[in-house]
């Protein structure tokens, strides 16, 4: 079935949730597509709490009922001492409380929501509303209604318990000029490095995660369309199996950009397997070669075919990005955490910035699926990054969340000011690096 397109405005659901806590409200039934019946109601909202049921007449009134007690058709009155019918007046939410806590609900088959014997949506499987006031809640009906009984479209919501946070904990502007000054900042970024054209950054991941599919979003972002250059995929063993280079073009037909991301086979939690701590060493240093063929039978050594003896800083990884699932934090394999906890250590030795790319970020929050933009208002993503702060061991502004081009055909502007945001933060920590190096060398200098 389609999608439920709520009547009820969303300043209208802001201000009764409000009265709620920490809440948001998912439609279950919608009578002018389910149908005005008691059945139609029931068959969707039976066993379903707490729910907010809200009427609209032909006269423009908006008016309902909360119930944190589920609807049955027991034919029985049910106790609910949280039960409150509600109008808007003026824009305004006018609450009537429940009189008698014993009589709050009635459940009755042939009905809508009916609250007390004072108001019933749909009552008598008929597009009207029943009004009582003074059974078991006070009410004006004029005020409530109009007194206009007929019924343009009856409503009933489930509350559920939100992760949205009140305001984004991190500052997006989300707008096409935004993503416009990203791509440019990009193009004419320079290594401060004179002897570096282009900064080169790693990419290290568990198999699935995202590295390749990474580069594919980056590139697709300035061609203008989505692509898909690196092999990327779902399996249970990296479709990586080299070390790849690869550099974005400004357009089709356009210059290299100033970033390099290199590819790697993926991580895994079995000894023997996947990407080693060793390999990755030589990468950072420049000694592999690009198209390498990884074999955990033969690593590379100094005799190996391509291998580069003097490798000059333009060959080197001069930022590591982790690349990590969102939707898998949870189940990360302790073995894996173990392998990346080493390779972390060895990157620190060496002097490179890490950063971690949190992919998958709307598989992992149905917030952040039907709005990317809510990506910093979740506080389960928030958590979430926290959490992967700590296990990789490295400061939460080091987390940048995104979300690749996978099953997309079109580019989406909310996900592509994501995507640049990632790569500008890598830019900033090359930066970093050079910084570093430029202070070692000076400090060598002055000793001499």
């Amino acid at each position: 079935m389609a999608t439920l397109n709520p009547l009820l405005s969303r300043n209208h659901q802001r201000t009764i949730c409000s009265q709620l806590g920490h809440v948001k409200l998912k439609l279950l039934y919608k009578a002018s597509v389910h149908g005005f019946t008691g059945a139609a109601f029931h068959q969707r909202c039976d066993n379903r709490a707490p729910t907010v049921s809200v009427g609209f007449n032909t006269s423009g009134y908006v008016f309902g009922g909360y119930a944190s007690q589920p609807f049955s058709q027991s034919g029985q009155w049910v106790n609910d001492n949280q039960a409150f019918l509600f109008s808007f007046t003026g824009g305004k939410l006018q609450k009537y409380p429940c009189t008698n806590a014993a009589y709050a609900l009635l459940m009755d088959g042939n009905n809508g929501p009916y609250f007390g014997n004072a108001l019933a949506l749909v009552y008598g499987n008929q597009q009207v509303t029943h009004s009582a006031p003074g059974n078991y809640y006070n009410f004006n009906a004029a005020e409530m209604h109009g007194n206009d009984l007929k019924l343009s479209e009856c409503e009933v919501y489930q509350v559920e318990e939100s992760t949205e946070l009140e305001k984004p904990w991190r500052t997006v502007v989300w707008e096409s000029q935004k993503r416009a000054e990203l791509m440019e900042s990009i193009k004419t970024y320079k290594p401060t490095l004179s002897s570096v054209p282009q900064a080169r950054v790693l990419l290290i991941g568990q198999v699935g995660a995202g590295k390749s599919s990474f580069f594919n979003s980056i590139n697709s972002v300035f061609r203008g369309h989505v692509t898909s250059q690196a092999i990327a995929g779902s399996s249970s063993t990296s479709l990586t199996t080299q070390f790849r280079t690869y550099s974005v073009k400004a357009g089709r037909e356009g210059k290299p950009l100033p970033i390099i991301l290199c590819d790697t086979m993926g991580l895994e939690d079995s000894k023997g397997a996947g990407l080693d701590v060793v390999a990755i060493s030589s990468i950072i240093k420049g000694h592999m070669p690009n198209c390498y063929q990884f074999n955990p039978a033969a690593p590379l050594h100094a005799e190996t075919h391509g291998y580069q003896k003097s490798p000059a800083a333009k060959d080197k990884i001069h930022c590591v990005a982790y690349v990590i699932d969102a939707s898998k934090v949870s189940i990360m394999p302790p073995k894996l955490e173990e392998k990346m906890e080493a390779i972390r250590r060895k990157v620190n030795l060496l002097g490179i910035p890490q950063l971690v790319l949190l992919t998958k970020v709307d598989e992992a929050c149905p917030l952040v699926k039907d709005d990317l933009r809510n990506i910093y208002k979740s506080g389960y993503i928030k958590d979430l990054m926290q959490e992967v702060s700590v296990r990789v061991g490295v400061p939460l502004s080091c987390v940048v969340p995104v979300k690749n081009y996978s099953g997309e055909l079109e580019l989406d502007l909310n996900a592509d000011i994501l995507l640049l945001s990632a790569v500008i933060q890598m830019l900033r920590f090359v930066d970093n690096y050079f910084d570093d190096l430029s202070d070692r060398l000076s400090s060598a200098e002055c000793k001499d």
